[in-house]
């Protein structure tokens, strides 16, 4: 859904702490953000007013997403467990304990049907969302698992990690299909491009890598930040890639050509 951000003047107050990750529901209507201050707080868009504020966990609030038709939201924490929310009834579903560190990313399947983490012990847990059990744990990485994401289709699942690599595994398998080497810095953030054939990567080597699914070859290297790379985001039609960094700017990048096609700036922090 697209938002009408020219019509949108809202800032949403409230965190005692620094806000490590915001969301918008699948409708639109709904932003989740969550905080080192151990809260989620769920936001109605068009009122700018908190609906609701989710507390249990014992540590940071790392990472808050929704499920693909937004009735669950998946909570990452560095308590080291992902709580399922029912953003209905605002109760908790499921508490997911396993791993030896703390989430650090999560992301639910296209489809809803699981949910994968990534930890600071080095792995990926891919669980069922029915029954909270783990169907899989990926196990490769030599350093933090910093960000996970699923394909469009749901067959492949991303991870970036500490150790500057990114690896694509096989959702049905749980093999790796490909180890991305290049980044001289640790991965911060993946994305799957909407159609599933590109794979961008943020790193702490402030360059973004735009890669070539099936054949894990490295399209675009995209220069220019003086910071490192924190997040990175494909447009919907896939057309633009937009990274955000430690240098305070946003880069709006043409994945045809890989320049720079604007420069955001105003961010003082």
């Amino acid at each position: 859904m697209q938002k009408d951000w020219s019509s949108l003047h809202q800032t949403l107050e409230g965190h005692l702490g620094s806000v490590s990750n915001v969301e918008f529901s699948p409708d639109g209507g709904k932003l989740a953000s969550g905080s080192d201050d151990k809260i989620v707080r769920l936001w109605d868009v068009a009122t700018g007013q908190v609906e609701q504020t989710r507390a249990g966990h014992l540590d940071w609030v790392t990472s808050a997403v929704f499920s693909p038709d937004g009735s669950k939201l998946a909570s990452g924490s560095r308590d080291k467990t992902v709580r399922v929310w029912d953003v209905a009834t605002e109760q908790v579903k499921q508490t997911l304990k396993g791993h030896l560190s703390w989430v650090t990313s999560t992301v639910f399947s296209p489809d809803g049907s699981k949910l994968a983490s990534g930890s600071g012990d080095k792995t990926v847990q891919v669980r069922n969302v029915a029954t909270g059990q783990v169907e899989q744990t990926l196990e490769g990485h030599l350093d933090w698992v910093t960000s996970v994401v699923f394909s469009p289709d749901g067959s492949k699942l991303a991870s970036g990690s500490r150790d500057k690599t990114v690896r694509v595994w096989d959702v049905a398998t749980g093999q790796v299909e490909q180890t991305l080497e290049g980044h001289s810095g640790s991965v911060s953030s993946v994305v799957f491009s909407p159609d599933g054939s590109k794979l961008a990567s943020g790193s702490r080597d402030k360059a973004v890598r735009a890669w070539d699914v099936g054949t894990g070859e490295v399209k675009q290297m995209l220069e220019g930040h003086l910071g490192w790379v924190s997040s990175v985001v494909f447009s919907s039609g896939g057309r633009k890639l937009a990274s955000g960094s430690d240098d305070k700017t946003v880069r709006v990048w043409d994945v045809a050509t890989g320049q720079v096609e604007q420069t955001l700036e105003g961010h003082s922090d």
